[in-house]
């Protein structure tokens, strides 16, 4: 048996309740709208939107949020996080910071005894309560 053919990453999907506001917050950090459609479904109409930075897309979709049940009909698990890639964290951090996001960690960047010489990251969230980190690999 030939082994699975993955060549990468093709998107990640990131269920939202206000898709328009995600998807502001995603172009801020420099994502560009790749596509934005309305899927018709058994349980109503789903907003979606790709979006795309470099070779990373994202899938937002729009889903309202159940209270103490999360979103409607979802019974998937959720993503922990997103990790961005980044060439040099400190200007990253920068970044950010000059945006107005709030960073969740108190000494940030944060550096990990990850791969042969760690890595180095901080995290804000999404509108949705999604962490966004941003890694250096030193």
């Amino acid at each position: 048996m030939s082994p699975l053919v993955i060549r990468g990453l093709q998107h990640l999907g990131i269920p939202v309740t206000r898709i328009d506001r995600s998807s502001l917050f995603y172009q801020r950090l420099g994502f560009t709208v790749e596509m934005s459609t309305t899927l018709k479904e058994e349980t109503g109409n789903t907003r979606v939107t790709m979006l795309k930075n470099g070779n990373l897309m994202i899938e937002l979709y729009e889903r309202p949020l159940i209270e103490n049940s999360g979103f409607l009909g979802r019974s998937d698990g959720f993503i922990d996080h997103v990790a961005l890639d980044v060439p040099d964290i400190d200007a990253a951090l920068k970044e950010i910071k000059s945006m107005g996001l709030p960073v969740l960690e108190e000494n940030a960047p944060v550096k990990l005894p990850f791969w042969q010489k760690g890595v180095r990251f901080f995290t804000v969230r999404g509108p949705d309560g999604e962490k966004i980190e941003f890694n250096q690999r030193l």
